[in-house]
């Protein structure tokens, strides 16, 4: 292992280090002793601007003197039949320069064999009923074979906070509480999702969309965007253009709701079509749907398909009194 990480007197902005075997990476950690100091971002590579948002995050977070760790790996055990595991992007090279440029000290891209070096573990973690929800419905075992790789990612690389994006908001959720329940020694820190100009959530599958189907697609973020607006007026508030990672305070569960639906039925007729998965307001604690009386914090979540690729996208809103 190359000791440039450890020596270098500025703590500048090191070439990132690639290590493909645990044994490297075991070697590379017992050169860094500095408890508070270091983070994970863990991807499935095909890194974009929101991938580098949370390595940015991490860096902020460590100081110039901390550790940031990314792993790339694409992890088949949260593939389910007929999904995209043999065609999902590997772009390993553009993921170092991207990691690099953000702020990365060390990308951990191990091959499936590196992770499960007795092929498919017999032992995995269980998401449970909170895991059997919306994504979970629609991809069953999902969410088990996601908490089982975050978990010996976790163990692999020993940080003090990991970093996951608020755009998988049932992701995120289900890490927080495995964390939680589990005791596991970490803290769990949700970033803002980033968007393109367009509004269109930054997903590793907008590569799939053609331009026609990307046209439809937009209507996931116009959705959300209508189903927030439609709650400040009910509030007796007009639009702030407020930045989205702020928790908009807005009323009315209902007006939500049916604004979000009409501009998505709408999206079901164009062409091509969006084939909605759901449209959902849930409490993010546990991801159940809100009554229409709820008071705090919930997140109005859509999945659709448009064409063959699935997409999904999420805002944060308050209800209620101020906080």
């Amino acid at each position: 292992m190359s000791p440039k990480l450890w020596t270098k007197a500025s703590y500048g902005e090191p070439d990132v280090e690639l290590f493909r075997h645990r044994s490297e990476l075991d070697a590379a950690l017992a050169h860094f002793a500095m408890p508070g100091r270091t983070a994970v971002v863990m991807t499935m590579g095909a890194l974009h601007d929101g991938h580098a948002s949370l390595i940015r995050a991490a860096r902020a977070r460590v100081g110039a003197k901390g550790l940031v760790t990314v792993t790339v790996f694409v992890n088949p055990l949260q593939f389910g039949a007929g999904e995209d595991l043999d065609r999902y992007p590997r772009t390993l090279d553009a993921d170092l320069e991207v990691a690099a440029g953000a702020g990365a000290d060390i990308v951990f891209a191990p091959a499936a064999e590196e992770v499960y070096p007795d092929g498919e573990p017999r032992v995995r973690m269980a998401a449970g009923a909170m895991g059997e929800r919306y994504e979970g419905a629609s991809r069953p075992g999902h969410f088990d074979g996601m908490l089982t790789v975050v978990a010996k990612l976790l163990h692999l690389t020993r940080p003090d906070a990991a970093f996951f994006g608020e755009k998988d908001a049932q992701q995120l959720a289900l890490v927080r509480r495995m964390a939680r329940d589990l005791d596991f020694p970490v803290e769990i820190v949700g970033v803002p999702t980033v968007r393109e100009g367009d509004g269109l959530a930054l997903s590793s599958r907008n590569r799939y969309l053609s331009a026609q189907e990307r046209d439809t697609a937009l209507a996931l973020s116009r959705a959300l965007f209508a189903g927030r607006d439609a709650g400040l007026l009910a509030a007796g508030e007009a639009s702030t253009g407020a930045e989205e990672h702020e928790l908009i305070r807005v009323a009315s569960p209902a007006a939500v709701r049916s604004a979000a639906r009409a501009v998505l039925d709408e999206a079901a007729r164009c062409e091509p079509p969006l084939v909605l998965d759901y449209l959902a307001l849930v409490d993010p604690a546990d991801f159940t749907e809100v009554p229409d009386g709820h008071t705090g914090e919930a997140v109005l979540a859509v999945a659709a398909k448009v064409g063959a690729t699935r997409l999904i996208d999420n805002i944060r809103l308050w209800f209620g009194a101020a906080r």
